[in-house]
């Protein structure tokens, strides 16, 4: 047989053959029903499919025509031949292509009536935001302390070291899967879910990748939380630091919870930082058990506001108080979103003679959100006390000018906000929709300062003050972000005194100098000619802080401000080159200080009523600093009126500031007794001792400022002289950053 050929085989195997199976029948044409009964419609398509024909499985053969000349209709003992199948004609069309030139554009802004993200129904527990203490955290095994159970906390952060004393999560001391981490919330909880991350290091890469979950009511009993009749197995991390969001298949009431690893990176170990989601529930056992603060009665709205919510928001208290609120825009984001300011003045929309400017800023990184909804909160606050004649907040509206900008880079909050308060990390939305940093984009003059200090050209051939911005930064190339353009030109708008810029990751307030000195210092002390005042405006905001001031307050990462009284200057944490602070220093007259509001960058919505209570009185208090000093006008001796542009030192202080378009001007001074000197180009100078009293009440110190005649030249009587050299240096490069601003 195997040498028989394939063509005289087939004959012999045929009958052997099983009987080829029916032909499928080919769905009835439109026009005619499954009975074949003219005039009915035709059955409709399975949902996802082009037509009927698509709804035969693609491995199956169509089925052949009946051959030529058999009756369609089967007669007994014959079969019936299938229906032949009704062929398509494809048509196709070759299209003639274009090629067009590539035109980049810019990025269209998010929809504002994105829908808010979908938060869990259950809140975290409070790993992150601090709230869960390190006595309710307990591990299997750790490395070493630095390791253990307390680390294991959601986007907390390692030292700069190698085997820091405080490292960046929690790593069992062994490699099984009998390791664990557990959380004690204290109470009976609705557990509704986990999230994790991995190691936080600059030196390993550590994380897992996936893990179990037990719950018990007395850490004796474990019991698993199941998918059905399996014990569940959930994935973990791709990367050390995105978080991953678990939801539980069931929710599970229990007080303690458990995370099991079960396998990790396997260049790594058993490392891992946590989240737990979970809703509080009443322990009749334990009548003084108290799971959470009770909301404050103020009726404010505590939620997170998108830039849709948040135009939302600023309109309606500007309804609610139209005689004291102004809401203007000081330009746009890379997306074209519109960063708003809400002005809080007796006289909106003008500069009163005497009167002080003051600003808040928030959201100048993007994802940390804190600043930005309590500068929102802030807003209410401040109309409904007015309203309600609080002498206070009626006091503080009459005599200070008020500008509150909650949003410096809403592109970096749009990305962060759609991924949620605990998705977003540790990074997600901090820079600008082009990358850029904004807390270090601004014009570095710290250098060119101390240049000149080292060259001892300062004050007299170089100032120490209204420093011009360098050529470099004015070039069209420059990377300087729209937002920050925005910014530099309201500080040139306005004559702002006193501000503060809300970060948040941290607790803790920084004052100027940002930059260290010595160029390749990651970190050294430098102190501005102003430093007992800045020491004295950091100290106003960390003492009355309800957070910064508690006793029981534990470090957020690896820091501890505690011993400096959680104050500190920038410079002596970690450099800064390109800060707002120093810019708004060395440029404007304006002092300024920035806040680490909170641990937690994008705390809970349900912890924003605690943390509005714990900087309530810290944001009224600070704002109420501005009126710290002197202040007064310089006029034209004879003409009486005010001097723009006068330059008011103070002896034994070697950085000046400048009167407004009007003449008037703010010192910030501690209190003492001072010998303040008022000067002006074709003026002569005049001096006088002014002192500054421990009430919180400017003191008056005016100046008369006479021409100064030149020699061989009549005085000239009326007219305004031209402004100095450095003041015209400053304007002339202003004008070309405003030139090369990108339209939005």
């Amino acid at each position: 047989m195997a040498g028989l050929p394939l063509a005289l085989l087939l004959p012999l195997l045929l009958p052997l053959l099983p009987p080829l199976p029916p032909a499928r029948a080919a769905p009835p044409r439109p026009g005619a029903t499954a009975m074949g009964a003219p005039g009915a419609p035709a059955p409709a398509p399975p949902n996802g499919t082009a037509g009927a024909a698509a709804a035969e499985p693609p491995n199956t053969a169509p089925s052949s025509p009946a051959a030529p000349g058999r009756p369609p209709g089967g007669g007994a003992g014959t079969t019936a031949a299938a229906p032949r199948r009704k062929l398509v004609r494809v048509k196709v069309v070759r299209k003639k292509v274009v090629k067009k030139k590539v035109v980049k554009k810019r990025p269209k802004a998010p929809a504002e009536d994105t829908a808010a993200p979908q938060e869990p129904s259950c809140p975290p527990l409070g790993l992150e935001s601090l709230r869960v203490r390190d006595s309710q955290l307990r591990a299997s095994s750790h490395k070493r302390y630095g390791l253990g159970a307390h680390r294991g906390r959601l986007n907390i952060q390692s030292g700069l070291y190698d085997g820091d004393f405080y490292d960046g999560g929690w790593c069992a001391g062994q490699e099984d899967a009998g390791q664990w981490l557990e959380v004690d919330a204290r109470g009976l909880t609705n557990f509704t879910g986990v999230i994790t991350q991995g190691l936080n290091s600059i030196w390993t890469y550590d994380w897992v990748t996936s893990y179990k979950v037990q719950v018990s009511n007395d850490t004796y009993t474990w019991h698993p939380c199941r998918n059905g009749t399996e014990e569940a197995v959930f994935p973990g991390n791709k990367d050390p630091e995105t978080p991953v969001l678990n939801l539980l298949p069931r929710p599970v009431v229990a007080r303690y919870l458990r995370i099991n690893p079960q396998s990790w990176f396997p260049n790594g170990t058993v490392c891992l930082r946590a989240e737990v989601l979970g809703c509080p529930l009443p322990d009749p056992n334990n009548i003084y058990a108290q799971h959470g603060q009770p909301l404050p009665a103020s009726g404010l709205d505590f939620r997170h506001h998108n830039y849709k919510e948040m135009r939302k928001l600023m309109k309606r208290v500007s309804d609610e108080c139209p005689d004291i609120t102004r809401v203007y825009s000081i330009g746009k984001s890379y997306l074209g979103l519109k960063m708003y300011v809400m002005e809080i003045s007796d006289n909106p929309g003008q500069h009163e003679v005497g009167e002080p400017e003051f600003r808040y800023v928030a959201g100048m990184h993007g994802n940390e959100v804190l600043g930005r909804e309590l500068l929102l909160n802030l807003m209410e606050y401040l109309c409904r006390e007015f309203r309600a004649g609080n002498p206070r907040v009626v006091q503080l509206v009459t005599e200070t000018r008020i500008h509150l900008l909650p949003s410096m880079n809403p592109d970096g909050y749009e990305t962060a906000y759609k991924l949620g308060s605990e998705l977003s990390g540790w990074a997600m939305g901090r820079w600008t929709y082009e990358g850029i940093d904004l807390n270090h984009n601004f014009a570095d003059l710290n250098t060119a300062l101390w240049d000149a200090e080292d060259n001892d050209l300062v004050p007299h051939e170089f100032p120490n003050h209204y420093i011009p911005i360098p050529e470099y930064y004015t070039f069209a190339n420059a990377t300087v972000a729209p937002e920050t353009r925005a910014v530099i030109d309201w500080m040139q708008r306005y004559p702002f005194v006193l501000s503060a810029n809300l970060h948040g990751g941290e607790l803790v307030v920084t004052y100027p100098f940002d930059m260290t000195r010595t160029y390749w210092k990651a970190q050294e002390l430098t102190p501005t000619p102003d430093d007992g005042v800045f020491r004295w405006l950091a100290t106003v905001y960390a003492t009355s802080n309800l957070a910064m001031a508690s006793e029981e307050r534990r470090l957020c990462h690896y820091d501890d401000f505690t011993r400096f009284g959680n104050i500190i200057n920038g410079a002596n944490w970690h450099t800064v080159p390109g800060s707002m602070n120093d810019f708004s220093y060395l440029h404007t007259n304006c002092f300024e200080i920035t806040v680490e509001l909170s641990c937690d960058k994008f705390p809970h919505a349900s912890e924003l009523p605690a943390e509005w209570e714990n900087n309530r009185e810290s944001l009224l208090l600070y704002m109420e600093q501005v009126h710290r000093g002197i202040k007064g006008v310089v006029r034209d001796g004879d003409t009486e009126e005010g001097i723009a542009n006068a330059i008011i030192s103070v002896d034994g202080i070697n950085h000046d500031i400048r009167t407004a378009f009007h003449g008037d001007y703010w010192r910030l001074l501690n209190p003492g007794e001072y010998e303040v000197t008022a000067r002006a180009e074709g003026y002569e100078a005049a001096t006088q001792p002014c002192r500054v009293p421990f009430e919180n009440a400017p003191t008056p110190c005016s100046f008369r400022l006479h021409r100064a005649p030149r020699p061989g030249a009549p005085r000239p009587g009326g007219s305004r002289p031209a402004p100095d050299p450095p003041l015209r240096l400053q304007r002339q490069r202003l004008r070309r950053l405003r030139a090369h601003r990108r339209a939005p």
